[in-house]
């Protein structure tokens, strides 16, 4: 069964485990769609994180679902440098949300605070690398078609370090010029050095001749790893 509910003032939708006792605190994903998207759409990728033994969190992003922007079309309709400005001001101001929302979910003890994870897809992949650096109890992530280009990685002052020990995994598509996967790669191999004694922990996959928009079957098999992943690391 599903849950709609304000936490705090982010609307959640949580999907148990079945035969989950709801007196235990369970092992969570935190779930972020894409954009012009919300949580209602990703339900069957819920109820698979449910089924793998996770409490799945589906979140609207700022702007988005139940708080989504009025005049959202008119403010994406300008140039590609206003668009991109609002994309990573929404993006920014979700993940600044982050710990309040995992403070509400263990104070009414839905959640374990040891086993926390994200994971998002293309918006919410960009949402999911930001999240690992702002909060240190995220134990694992999985960034389907996500860029954390807006995080600026190739600074030399970026936090590398904020992201060891938390379990990453990205996903990229072969041929997804919709948000390209340079920038995601290029994370992977300047953490390489830090997940070095623990390299299981890091892991850069391609879906192939797959396009942002993926087919049904390669978006079933993107989240199929991530599930599988995220289980690993957490459940």
């Amino acid at each position: 069964m599903s849950d709609s509910r304000l936490l705090g003032d982010v609307p959640v939708l949580i999907v148990r485990p079945g035969g989950a006792s709801s007196a235990n605190a369970l092992p969570t994903v935190l779930w972020f769609h894409g954009l012009g998207a919300d949580k209602e759409l990703h339900l069957p990728e819920l109820q698979r994180f449910a089924a793998a033994g996770l409490l799945a969190v589906g979140i609207d992003a700022v702007g988005h679902g139940r708080r989504r922007l009025p005049d959202f079309e008119q403010q994406f309709a300008g140039s590609s440098v206003a668009n991109a400005r609002l994309f990573n001001a929404l993006v920014a101001r979700t993940v600044a949300e982050l710990a309040g929302l995992i403070d509400a979910l263990v104070d009414r003890r839905l959640t374990d605070p040891q086993r926390i994870g994200v994971a998002g897809v293309s918006m919410g992949g960009c949402i999911a690398y930001g999240a690992l650096v702002a909060d240190r109890r995220l134990r694992a992530a999985a960034a389907l078609l996500g860029s954390p280009a807006w995080l600026r990685p190739e600074r030399a002052d970026f936090p590398l370090d904020r992201f060891f020990p938390a379990a990453l995994l990205s996903i990229t598509a072969e041929n997804d010029d919709v948000v390209p996967p340079a920038a995601a790669l290029a994370l992977h191999q300047r953490l390489a050095f830090a997940y070095r004694q623990a390299a299981d922990r890091l892991d850069y996959r391609v879906i192939p001749a797959a396009s942002h928009f993926m087919q049904p079957a390669q978006w079933a098999n993107a989240v199929g790893q991530a599930s599988a992943w995220l289980a690993r690391f957490l459940a």
